[in-house]
């Protein structure tokens, strides 16, 4: 395991080298997870690609920090691993709330990133209204009071079996996040809106997502690669929220289609 402090905080992450002339991928993992669901994804690159991935901010093993977390924490942070290592020129690949931070990271810092893989992401997820009930309903259940209505939009049915246990697996990382970092996260997300920001971005992006994801449905994703200039736009047939987990090998592919075209360009 990696640890550094970074922004006042304990930042748990994973490095792995690649020969110094080939590209490096950071991945950022979505609400309620740690990067640990990048896995199947990650051992079919490694390699031929530098990889980081990290816990944001209050998931997995990062720390917190004090007060309420903003998405400028969560942008801030990433920004500060990649200074860190000195990574530059980047492709940041995020998943959720984590293409949401690749959003801001790519405006913000655009020195660290060189290309953009958005995937079941928007440029604004959800309304407020939305966010205010669902911290009210854990603040009240904790995670695993609602982890049920939660999973059924991160897995397709075949996947949510009893019968599988990697889908209880990733039900209990869900339900072990820490509730601050869950609920703090939750908040940042209802208070950021990169529509005006992301429609500036130039840099190549594409946008994936599975076709029956019920937290960022492709009517939302496909209205995100219609904002950004020249972003393209895939669907992964018979995943959900995660094709990460779901559909690693497909996504692999479009990562490494994805390059090749950078390369070629």
């Amino acid at each position: 395991m990696q640890f550094a402090r970074l922004n006042g905080i304990v930042i748990h992450h994973q490095v792995i080298g690649a020969a110094p002339d080939r590209p490096t991928i950071v991945f950022a993992n979505s609400l309620g997870t740690d990067y640990r669901i990048w896995r199947d994804v990650i051992v079919r690159l490694a390699g031929d690609f530098g990889i980081i991935a990290y816990d944001k901010r209050g998931h997995g093993l990062s720390e917190c920090g004090e007060g309420k977390i903003t998405m400028d924490d969560h942008v801030n942070d990433l920004a500060a691993l990649l200074d860190h290592f000195e990574a530059r020129n980047v492709i940041l690949c995020g998943l959720s709330v984590g293409g949401m931070i690749a959003q801001g990271l790519a405006s913000k810092r655009p020195d660290l990133v060189r290309a953009l893989i958005l995937c079941d992401t928007g440029h604004k997820i959800g309304t407020p209204d939305m966010w205010d009930a669902r911290i009210a309903a854990i603040t009240e259940q904790g995670i695993a009071g609602i982890s049920d209505a939660i999973l059924e939009r991160w897995f397709t049915k075949a996947y949510r079996s009893a019968d599988n246990a990697e889908f209880t697996g990733y039900r209990l990382m869900l339900e072990r996040t820490p509730l601050e970092g869950y609920l703090g996260t939750c908040a940042a997300i209802r208070d950021s809106d990169f529509t005006q920001s992301s429609a500036a971005l130039k840099l190549p992006v594409i946008c994936v997502v599975g076709s029956e994801d019920g937290s960022t449905p492709p009517l939302l994703v496909g209205e995100l690669a219609r904002l950004i200039p020249g972003a393209m736009y895939q669907e992964i047939p018979g995943a959900a929220h995660l094709p990460c987990i779901e559909k690693p090998v497909e996504l692999t592919d479009i990562i490494r289609a994805f390059f090749d075209r950078l390369a070629a360009d």
